[in-house]
């Protein structure tokens, strides 16, 4: 009886998890987040949205769970993550909308870490952080000091003061999301860090960090940050954000003439 008392006055949560030629692991990734969240005191969602159905059959497996709490989504065409996340958070109908990447690398029990946050601090934003004090993680030595040096980036070029924006695990108040969403213009890279510091630059300033429990798989890391081309596309598409926020006033922008409508996405989007 309280445990149903609890989900009732609880907010009602989306989890978007971004899946891309997942198909042989899908199914059981996901499942391991349901059963994370089934444990806790919120109703909730689970959108996987499977980047580019074309590649495989991640979005077919899905389906076979038949759960009404999971809500598969996909588009032909491979766009990149954040292009991905973008999809889910307007599909998503919770008051706050979480995203967890879908290899499992971040344990999903650090997604009620995060809501707990949220409420703590009344915050706008709370992102897992591998450099809090508190997280537990198991990752390369190297990447540690990439992670540190990116996080000195981010903090010199947009003031922010959270630890690490680049881990796969973040939540976001839905009001926060449908001022900052239609403003993006990254659609891969360094689309976590575009929607902190949109969100910064628009007010809501109210953006912490949460431990987290990571246990990266190397091998199979999407951005191998040593003699990686996807590493240096990360920095390019940062100081790209920099430049449009703090020079052209890009995300300003909201007159019509400024906007195409992605058919997509069904929302209309700011252009370069």
């Amino acid at each position: 009886m309280k445990k149903s008392q609890g989900r009732s006055k609880a907010p009602f949560l989306s989890v978007i998890v971004p899946v891309y030629k997942q198909e042989k692991i899908v199914v059981e990734n996901i499942q391991q987040i349901l059963d994370t969240l089934n444990e806790t005191q919120y109703s909730f969602e689970i959108i996987p949205v499977v980047d580019g159905t074309s590649l495989d059959k991640s979005l077919q497996n899905l389906r076979k769970l038949r759960n009404k709490k999971i809500r598969p989504v996909g588009y032909a065409q491979n766009r990149g993550k954040g292009y991905a996340v973008r999809f889910g958070m307007k599909k998503a109908r919770g008051e706050i909308i979480t995203f967890i990447d879908g290899g499992m690398d971040i344990d999903p029990q650090g997604i009620t870490m995060l809501l707990e946050h949220m409420k703590w601090y009344k915050a706008d934003i709370i992102i897992g952080s591998k450099l809090h004090p508190a997280s537990l993680v198991n990752y390369p030595f190297i990447r540690r000091i990439i992670t540190y040096f990116y996080y000195m980036m981010v903090k010199i070029l947009f003031g922010l003061q959270v630890r690490d924006t680049q881990t796969g695990l973040k939540a976001y108040k839905q009001i926060v999301l449908k001022k900052v969403l239609p403003r993006l213009l990254v659609k891969q890279f360094a689309f976590d860090i575009e929607i902190l510091a949109v969100a910064n630059h628009l007010g809501y300033k109210k953006i912490f960090d949460a431990p987290v429990k990571v246990d990266l798989d190397w091998s199979a890391s999407s951005i191998k940050l040593v003699g990686s081309n996807s590493a240096f596309l990360v920095l390019v598409d940062t100081l790209a954000i920099w430049y449009r926020l703090n020079i052209l006033r890009y995300y300003d922008r909201q007159y019509k003439k400024n906007r195409t409508f992605d058919e997509v996405l069904n929302m209309f989007v700011n252009q370069p």
